[in-house]
């Protein structure tokens, strides 16, 4: 998406960190006017680099959202992202997010030595971010781990609970354990989020019924109403482009 007032673009990450990152990707707003937005769970975890008029060069790390979250983007605003996929948490990040449920917290202003200077191109953003994340990459994955995380994110939420641990050779009640310490939900409430983000695009397109897996009509509206505060309805109409990823769809 690019307009005069709002540009978004991302890329995707190199196979290697194919695992642990889902994208790179940069949202500005070029406008004097600050936008009120609301950001939908959609299963990342996400570090922004950023400035605005209002507010100095930054960095902050985001936690898992369970439900939708109202937000102001600011007048002038670059901000540039990584979105993270659950294994980085222990992998990369090296740290648990269960504290950082629906909430963001600072890191140092020299997190992954990016500078404002850095934020002016995706690709060589992408670059820098990708070989100190590399440094950063644990040598010793479990297999099990990395089996699990492409059940997951293939079947975009789809997978039952049960045939996630068989396809991995983990106990569902180890794996739960696991989320709950490094995620801070279960892997089925993971899951959820997964497959309601899967729906974005048939939503945005007007397709006001269940296309993944969803047990009939009434649990569809029941599941978006949940995370995203309105029924699908609401959603797809997107009043005033509030709903930025819905924004972002439309325009890619």
């Amino acid at each position: 998406m690019s307009t005069s007032t709002f540009n978004y673009s991302y890329v995707l990450p190199e196979p290697a960190l194919a695992d642990f990152v889902e994208s790179f990707w940069v949202l500005e707003n070029h406008s004097d006017e600050a936008k009120e937005i609301v950001v939908l769970p959609d299963g990342s975890f996400d570090v922004f680099f950023g400035y605005s008029v209002t507010e100095p060069f930054h960095v902050t790390l985001s936690g898992i959202a369970t439900e939708s979250t109202q937000a102001i983007l600011a007048a002038q605003t670059v901000m540039f992202a990584i979105s993270f996929k659950f294994l980085a948490l222990e992998y990369i990040l090296h740290t648990p997010l269960a504290g950082l449920l629906n909430s963001t917290d600072y890191l140092p202003n020299d997190f992954l030595d990016i500078q404002q200077a850095d934020l002016s191109d995706l690709e060589s953003f992408k670059e820098k971010i990708s070989l100190k994340l590399k440094t950063c990459l644990q040598k010793n994955i479990d297999p099990r781990k990395t089996k699990l995380s492409k059940c997951i994110y293939d079947s975009k939420g789809t997978v039952t609970i049960h045939h996630a641990a068989d396809s991995c050779g983990w106990s569902s009640r180890q794996i739960n354990r696991y989320f709950q310490h490094w995620v801070g939900i279960s892997l089925k409430n993971y899951l959820t989020i997964l497959r309601f983000r899967a729906s974005f695009s048939q939503i945005q397109a007007g397709k006001l019924f269940p296309e993944q897996q969803y047990t009939d009509q009434a649990h569809f509206i029941r599941e978006v109403k949940k995370f995203a505060g309105v029924v699908p309805k609401e959603l797809s109409r997107n009043k005033n482009d509030r709903f930025i990823q819905f924004s972002i769809l439309k325009k890619k």
